[in-house]
């Protein structure tokens, strides 16, 4: 006994459930002509385009493109009728209501037939986004550019004055000083004038550097980092007896830049000090903890907080001000972000008005 294979057919049922299904998909589902016309649409191509089935059906589909994509447009259809298939080809129609359209669209050609099989999404939201994006990291590198520059100009210029002031200090006979607290105040101004030189230093080598990937990182002990900061800070702690605590104790080295590490300490701490309370002496926090395996940097203080409602998606930004500080520029945390994430770190906040703010920052393993 032999039993004879059937190759599968359509019934009435089965033409019927193809039709609903080819009436009801969410997708533009077409059938068009060699001639440039549409043969056969689903309703999602009248809803999406707003034309009538008759207005769709009587003029050719290049009239529909968006005039800056016909010809682009054309190239396709021609490969297609060539018998090449087309894959995530996006383009952009006009509405009858003026409206642009974006679709994607996969064709396959029937050349016996001299149709067209496609089926298209609408993408306009995606293409939204993306211009969205791509405006915003426009801007971003703009403004990256723009800052990087300004501060290489002024650490460039500056350094001049500075080694002046510094001639200044070398050239002073301080034998002939009798007055301790005199000679104690020159030291703190001499410590700072040199300070201030390296840290200028480094910002012109550190931005004279071509690509941010090639940043210079190295194991720091976090100590030692902190000691410099504070020792070019000596002047501001004393006169606002700011108290400083810090606790290394569950890691006290990580892998990172100098510069930027110093400028961490250097923001943080200084905002900390200028946004005390005005009744209160500034009372600051610096240690280190492991969550979850990540390594952590905390800086927390006691002083006026932010309204983190109001400011969380705004913190860090470029020229963000959020107190009536005559010193406030609203570069300090937008500098601390980018010196973090640029070496693949993380950093959050967390503050209530009048209850200090805590600065979490998480490094790269």
């Amino acid at each position: 006994m032999t039993t004879t294979e059937t190759a599968p057919h359509f019934n009435s049922t089965d033409t019927f459930n193809l039709e609903l299904f080819f009436e009801l998909s969410p997708d533009l589902l077409c059938v068009a002509g060699y001639d440039g016309y549409f043969k056969k649409i689903n309703p999602t191509v009248s809803k999406t385009l707003g034309y009538t089935d008759e207005e769709l059906f009587a003029r050719p589909i290049d009239s529909f493109v968006h005039p800056e994509d016909r010809v682009i447009t054309s190239k396709k259809r021609g490969s297609i009728i060539n018998d090449n298939a087309l894959h995530n080809f996006d383009n952009r129609y006009i509405t009858k209501s003026g409206e642009i359209v974006w679709l994607s669209w996969t064709s396959m050609p029937i050349k016996s037939e001299r149709l067209v099989f496609a089926i298209a999404k609408v993408i306009t939201h995606k293409k939204k986004l993306d211009e969205d994006r791509n405006t915003l990291l426009n801007n971003l590198t703009k403004i990256n550019s723009d800052l990087k520059h300004l501060t290489y100009s002024t650490s460039h210029d500056l350094r001049l004055p500075v080694s002046n002031l510094l001639s200044v200090f070398n050239l002073l006979d301080i034998s002939k000083i009798q007055d301790e607290e005199t000679l104690e105040f020159i030291g703190m101004l001499k410590a700072s004038t040199e300070s201030l030189k390296d840290t200028l230093n480094n910002y012109v080598d550190l931005l004279s550097q071509k690509n941010v990937l090639n940043v210079h990182t190295e194991a720091l002990d976090l100590n030692d980092c902190f000691i410099g900061v504070r020792h070019s800070l000596k002047s501001l702690i004393q006169q606002s007896k700011a108290e400083i605590d810090i606790d290394f104790s569950e890691f006290s080295t990580v892998k990172f830049n100098r510069a930027y590490l110093e400028s961490i300490f250097l923001n943080l701490i200084t905002n900390s000090i200028k946004y005390a309370k005005p009744d209160r002496f500034p009372v600051i926090s610096v240690y280190t903890k492991v969550e979850k395996g990540v390594r952590q940097l905390v800086f927390k203080d006691e002083g006026q907080g932010f309204d983190m409602d109001n400011v969380k998606d705004k913190i860090f930004g470029f020229n963000q001000k959020f107190h009536n500080h005559a010193d406030s520029k609203g570069i300090g945390l937008y500098l601390v972000y980018n010196h973090i994430v640029s070496l693949g770190g993380r950093i959050a906040i967390e503050s209530k008005i009048n209850e200090g703010a805590k600065f979490i920052i998480s490094f790269k393993e």
